[in-house]
């Protein structure tokens, strides 16, 4: 456990990834965190979501500018499609001082734009790109951070047990790595799922894997279909959300984006439904 001066950080969004990095972070001395999310203002589902909170020892707030109030760290952890409102909604809360951390899988040009938008307000945005599953690692996930506060940032938060790397100096390049990556990782999920579906139909699942074997000796494909498999039913949702950010990158720099967006639906259809 570290030990620290009182160190307010708020998250806008306080779904799976802003419950789980507040878990791990409140295990400092000194971290307090308080939590605004949309949920809260749905009267049939924000009961389960103050019960949660309360068990973790987070304040909710009642408005995006309630939780940014004193803090010091803001971490946006929303929907990407959310990325760039929740960002020009606080950048009308913020001020000097504060730092934006946007941790949500959006595209460079989203980022570019929310980073506009938070810095009119004097406070420092900082670009996120996390590169690994948070659910498994909490603080301790891969982040690539971007932005001329990235260096500083990086260096409070990993005194917290967090994971930053300074990527660029500059906007948009963390996301861009980020993106360009889940095109192949996501798209390589997307066709072992379908192989494998397609060929346990026709009863050629042994035959078909034999034969991936052979050209790709060092994969045990069963498993990687079944691993495969398990992620796309537990993240598909996410992931389609993520690769809808992917093709708008390709389409912003004059590439065909048909094929992320056909990654993205089949992310979709192999998604289980998703509770709070």
């Amino acid at each position: 456990m570290t030990r620290n001066k009182s160190t307010p950080i708020a998250f806008i969004g306080f779904g799976e990834v802003g419950r789980r990095l507040s878990r791990d972070l409140l295990a400092n001395d000194g971290v307090r965190i308080t939590a605004y999310d949309v949920i809260l203002d749905d009267c049939e589902r924000r009961t389960e979501l103050q019960e949660i909170a309360k068990t973790m020892g987070v304040q909710l707030a009642p408005s995006m500018e309630a939780a940014c109030g004193d803090a010091e760290i803001v971490i946006s952890a929303v929907t990407p499609d959310q990325t760039e409102k929740v960002a020009r909604g606080a950048a009308n809360v913020l001020a000097a001082g504060q730092i934006f951390l946007d941790v949500n899988s959006a595209s460079p040009a989203t980022k570019k734009r929310s980073a506009s938008a938070v810095e009119k307000s004097g406070a420092s945005y900082v670009e996120g790109a996390v590169m690994a599953p948070v659910l498994k690692l909490g603080v301790r996930v891969p982040i690539l951070a971007g932005g001329p506060a990235a260096e500083a940032t990086a260096a409070r938060l990993n005194a917290l047990g967090m994971n930053l790397t300074p990527a660029a100096s500059e906007h948009g390049c963390a996301s861009a790595i980020k993106l360009c990556r889940s095109i192949m990782i996501k798209g390589i999920e997307a066709l072992i799922v379908d192989c494998a579906r397609a060929s346990r139909h026709w009863g050629v699942e042994r035959d078909v894997f034999a034969s991936l074997a052979e050209t790709f000796p060092s994969i045990d494909w069963p498993q990687l279909a079944e691993d495969m498999a398990g992620r796309v039913a537990k993240h598909g949702i996410r992931r389609a959300a993520e690769m809808q950010e992917a093709a708008d990158m390709l389409a912003e720099i004059g590439l065909e984006p048909s094929l992320a967006r056909a990654i993205a639906g089949a992310q979709q259809r192999g998604a289980r439904p998703r509770r709070l």
